[in-house]
């Protein structure tokens, strides 16, 4: 029987992330980062396994059309049609101390390096105690939250991140799926603390940050 080959990302030096299902589960965070890649700062990567987890615990936790959920899952496909990774089970074999349940994560950053992905790949989670760190790097993969990642990222990429940022409330407000409030509360409240006290000191300083 002949493997179906992983398919073949862009031919791009941007960093990969796989956004794990607790990542999709924030409804300002997933839009966010899908703005972010959109602007070409990195490469999203996810499998069908990943979107089904978060399908499945958002329509449980929430009420949700499961409809709605499965028809925002399809936009991201085709909008990011390179992300999605396939059947990543025969990676899952050289994890031995990741946490079971979620192997099938960090196998989606393995197929993208074996994919050669020419940038560096990363799990994206919240979950990070749920991951080896030094298994991880031995498959060539870095392991980060996204407060972290977004904190990091200020520096140097202000602008973009201002603007997605500005962007994804503006929809989020516009489609009812949020009401309008201060940037730095609806950050924090999603546990975005590093990046909500940069956004914070910039607008009280806009020339000094």
């Amino acid at each position: 029987m002949i493997e179906a080959q992983p398919p073949a990302l862009n031919d791009s030096q941007r960093p990969a992330f796989v956004m794990d299902a607790c990542i999709m589960m924030s409804g300002l965070l997933r839009p966010l980062l899908l703005n972010l890649a959109r602007a070409g700062l990195f490469d999203p990567l996810w499998t069908d396994k990943i979107g089904q987890e978060w399908q499945r615990n958002a329509a449980r936790l929430w009420p949700i059309d499961p409809e709605l959920l499965q028809t925002e899952w399809q936009r991201m496909q085709t909008q990011f049609p390179a992300a999605n990774m396939g059947d990543v089970t025969l990676h899952e074999a050289p994890l031995k101390h990741t946490d079971r349940k979620d192997k099938h994560v960090a196998a989606t950053g393995i197929a993208a390096v074996v994919a050669a992905h020419l940038g560096p790949v990363s799990v994206l989670t919240w979950n990070i105690k749920d991951f080896s760190r030094s298994e991880l790097r031995r498959q060539q993969l870095g392991l980060i939250d996204p407060d972290r990642l977004l904190s990091q990222w200020w520096p140097t990429h202000r602008q973009p991140l201002s603007e997605a940022l500005d962007l994804t409330v503006a929809e989020l407000v516009s489609s009812g799926r949020r009401q309008p409030e201060p940037m730095v509360g609806m950050l924090r409240r999603d546990r975005l603390f590093r990046l909500a006290g940069l956004y914070e000191r910039a607008q009280k300083n806009p020339v000094g940050l």
